[in-house]
């Protein structure tokens, strides 16, 4: 199929009225000839309908942290990952997790995640995930997302039972690409943990790991396969090439590249929560700003091992490019938003053939 830009308002108000973009339709979108600032637009027209200006931060507690019997190329924690890279716990304290829930909600955050390495829970590490999260929704104003990994029928139930608002689990990669990202288990296992939370009526955040060798027509497939599941939030992660990790990134993660994957996301779930998630601020570098007009969440203070972003520049980020922070809160005053410190040149920098 031919898409240019002259089409571009067209198929943007074919979505609006329900159309869904097609494989075929979404892979013309890397067409050249399409200004990458007119799909910006077409994708923020779909965002603001949904979503208003409005930017859902997320905090993520890494909640337990490598010993992963999982064997996934890209992943700190995994088997083949240097152990020497990352610090190892086992599952922190509730105390340490109710405390961590607290800061996420003072700082803004919409949606508090728990992350846990491993392949799955047990169903004793599912009980006290329970109570933690109906302890954390009733002290704060915060949604809830639990990634435990793989599940085991009745677990998905138990988590909603409990009021957990979202199950995260990422598809990462096309099918046909997993056997080469991982050996452990396999894309069916993973379809099966959504498909599981699915049948008991469990919200669903599953996303991609762009930079693994899946190209353009891969990450399209991924995105449309998440359509057809109909997903509550899609994060758009980006590889990043961390010390001691088995696989490097495999794909020319240029900005541009990167901000048109955030617009076809959009396109293709319009109504999803589009989240410009792990490497945005390696990947997408100076275009960050911009992938706010297709993406609707971002994650803040970093992600499981690597730094991100200060706290106080990714809100200064939202704000100055005209979008609010969801929040139930007011932001507290002492961040000063506003602050803009001086730094006077100093005689090495006015001379410095002469210092």
């Amino acid at each position: 199929m031919s898409l240019t830009q002259t089409s571009l308002p067209e198929l943007t108000e074919a979505i609006l009225k329900g159309h869904k973009l097609s494989k075929d339709e979404a892979v013309a979108l890397f067409n050249p000839e399409i200004e990458l600032l007119d799909l910006v637009n077409a994708a923020y027209k779909l965002r603001k309908t949904y979503f208003q200006k409005k930017v859902r931060i997320h905090i993520l507690n890494n909640a337990k942290n490598g010993n992963c019997p999982e064997d996934c190329n890209y992943c700190a924690q995994g088997q083949k990952a240097d152990p020497d890279m990352i610090e190892d716990y086992p599952m922190k304290s509730d105390e340490e997790i109710m405390a961590e829930a607290k800061r996420a909600a003072e700082a803004g955050a919409f949606r508090y995640c728990m992350v846990f390495a491993g392949r799955g829970p047990s169903d004793n590490r599912v009980d006290r995930l329970s109570k933690l999260v109906k302890d954390i929704k009733d002290k704060y104003p915060l949604q809830v997302c639990v990634s435990p990994g793989l599940l085991k029928p009745g677990q998905a139930k138990t988590l909603k039972d409990a009021g957990l608002d979202r199950l995260n689990h990422n598809l990462n990669t096309t099918e046909d690409n997993y056997g080469k990202i991982c050996n452990t288990h396999t894309y069916a296992d993973r379809m099966n943990t959504l498909q599981e939370a699915q049948s008991n009526d469990l919200s669903v955040c599953s996303g991609l790991i762009l930079g693994m060798g899946e190209g353009p027509e891969g990450a399209v497939e991924i995105l449309h396969n998440l359509q057809k599941l109909n997903v509550a939030s899609i994060p758009v992660n980006f590889l990043v090439d961390v010390p001691g990790v088995n696989m490097a990134v495999k794909e020319n993660l240029t900005p541009e590249y990167c901000l048109r994957i955030l617009c076809i996301a959009r396109m293709l779930n319009p109504k999803a929560e589009i989240r410009a998630a792990g490497g945005r601020e390696i990947h997408l570098r100076g275009l960050q700003s911009l992938a706010l007009f297709p993406a609707n969440s971002i994650f803040m203070d970093g992600y499981l091992n690597v730094m991100g972003s200060q706290q106080i520049d990714t809100l200064k980020m939202i704000l100055d490019a005209g979008f609010e922070i969801d929040a139930e809160i007011d932001l507290p005053k002492e961040l000063n938003l506003n602050a803009s410190p001086v730094e006077i040149k100093g005689r090495e920098d006015l001379k410095p053939a002469c210092s």
